[in-house]
């Protein structure tokens, strides 16, 4: 199975990424995750990004906030799907990062979920590499009834409690 690389800014972006790292795991998905700076360690950013594909990595998570460029320069060397994760910020609670990801040059996409929805990221994550992995195919279907199943008890619970009034 191919790996998911997670990739911040700064560790101080760990709370919001655990959520990724976290679903991952449950998928079953081998997973590194790394801090490297767009703007303080770009020599990094770029030799990760170049040998991801060969070290193994099927999907990469960019998770950054403020000017956010972070998955835009891993995008750039890399021909794997990259998913930017915008994080709030103490800016503009997220929006410039969001609008710095979402608005990438023609050639150099990057995937983007909301702000904070290091959750989704994953989920996107593990669709893009199920395209080629049965199996996890079959854990994603899995999730996905889950969750459905889930909504379903909720809404017989509301409704439940409705024909009480």
């Amino acid at each position: 199975m191919k790996k998911v690389a997670v990739i911040m800014g700064s560790d101080s972006d760990i709370d919001t990424v655990s959520q990724a790292i976290k679903q991952l795991n449950e998928f079953e998905i081998p997973t590194e995750a790394r801090v490297i700076s767009a703007h303080r360690t770009p020599h990094e950013a770029e030799r990760f990004a170049s040998n991801a594909a060969g070290n193994g990595f099927g999907a990469i998570i960019a998770a950054a906030g403020k000017s956010a460029h972070l998955a835009g320069v891993i995008a750039a060397y890399t021909t794997l799907p990259v998913i930017g994760l915008p994080l709030k910020s103490s800016t503009m609670d997220g929006l410039d990062s969001l609008l710095s990801i979402v608005q990438m040059p023609s050639g150099v996409p990057v995937a983007t979920v909301a702000i904070d929805g290091a959750r989704n990221a994953a989920i996107l994550a593990a669709q893009i590499l199920a395209v080629s992995d049965d199996a996890l195919a079959e854990k994603l279907a899995a999730f996905k009834q889950r969750i459905a199943d889930e909504t379903r008890r909720k809404d017989e619970k509301l409704q439940s409690s409705l024909r009480r009034t």
